[in-house]
This record gives C-alpha cells, structure tokens and sequence, in this order.
C-alpha cells in the first residue's frame, strides 16, 4: 500500500510531533519541518489549510489511502446519526486498528503487516483484510500456532488499553466488549474539521 511505504514519520515532522506518541520518532528531536528552512516561523494556515491539515493527520493515523477514508465518509454520512461520531467508530473499529490498540503490534503499520498475512484470528477463523470492521462482543486473537514469532513478540506489548477494549495479553485474546465512545479514542484529531473539510 502507497501510505505504507513512504517514510513513516515524514508527516510528523511536518506537523512537528508525533502523531503515534512514539518516543523515536525524528519530530521528538526535531520538532520542525525537514530542509533549511524548516526551523524558520511557521505560515499560518488558511481556514481550509486547517481542515486539510486535521484531514491528513486523520489518513495518516490509521495508514489508509484517500480513497479508503471517502468510503468511511460517505458511509459515516449516511442514516441516523452525528457523521463525525460514526466515522470516528467506523475507523477505531477497523481489525488493524484493533490489533495495534490491543498492543499486539507495536505500531499501526505492523499492524496491517500481520492481519495482510494471515497471522490474525477473528472468533476463531483467519481474516486477512486490514479494513474489516469488527462489532460488539468480537475477539482478536493470534495464530500462535502458525505464527509463533509473532506470538512471543505480541507478549511484549506494554501499550495503554483503551476501555472499549478487553486484552487477555497471556492467550493473546483481545474482546471488543462496546463500540468507542468518540472521547476514548486516543487521536489527537479534530474530527469535526475532516467532516468540514469533506462537506465543502
């Protein structure tokens, strides 16, 4: 995938911090865009620079392409309910997403790496796609048994769990026990400027 392969934390330096909170991150050191100029007074951005802005780091976050977040737009925008709460859900609620929540991969991009290779588990059976949306009362799991380097290496995670979510870290099980409240989910991202941005 495009998003994956370019330099992981290019945009960080741009927006000078981390969007992961990952202590290594070059923008730690570095809080400032690359190049000569970078150091320089940042331009202030326009009304819609700012949406664009909150919009890209939203992409970023979760490692989808452009087209991937229109979809979860469009979707979001659709029947009952606040757009920029359902599309929050609809992106947190992702397998990837979960699996890097649960602490069984260390960043988002492994994340997609282990559920594109067959290494993950949902009630029991092997899903492959990244985008699938998980409901209530699911569970993650590894494939210990094909994948046991993944399994030693997913036995280290030490990140924070999110409420929603309930971790079993020794038989590497993770339940979605409820759907995200929008403030539990730990994206610095002002959400309702990506629904600006795309209701333009």
């Amino acid at each position: 995938m495009a998003t994956a392969s370019q330099a992981k934390h290019k945009f960080c330096r741009r927006i000078g911090q981390c969007l992961w909170g990952d202590p290594k991150c070059p923008s730690v050191k570095r809080p400032y865009p690359a190049g000569p100029h970078g150091k320089g007074r940042r331009q202030k951005l326009s009304t819609y620079g700012e949406l664009l802005l909150e919009k890209q780091k939203l992409r970023n976050y979760y490692a989808i392409s452009e087209k991937q977040l229109q979809i979860a737009y469009h979707k979001a925008k659709a029947g009952l309910g606040q757009t920029h709460e359902k599309l929050f859900r609809s992106l947190e609620t992702r397998l990837d997403a979960l699996v890097f929540r649960a602490g069984f991969a260390p960043t988002i991009f492994a994340a997609k790496q282990y559920v594109n290779h067959g290494h993950i588990l949902v009630d029991g059976k092997r899903v492959d796609r990244a985008s699938c949306q998980l409901k209530e009362g699911q569970v993650i799991s590894i494939n210990a048994e094909k994948s046991p380097a993944v399994a030693e290496a997913a036995k280290k995670g030490n990140s924070t769990i999110p409420p929603y979510l309930e971790v079993d870290l020794e038989n590497l099980k993770a339940t979605l026990v409820r759907m995200p409240q929008i403030e539990e989910i730990p994206v610095n991202v002002k959400i309702m400027s990506v629904v600006e941005y795309y209701a333009r």
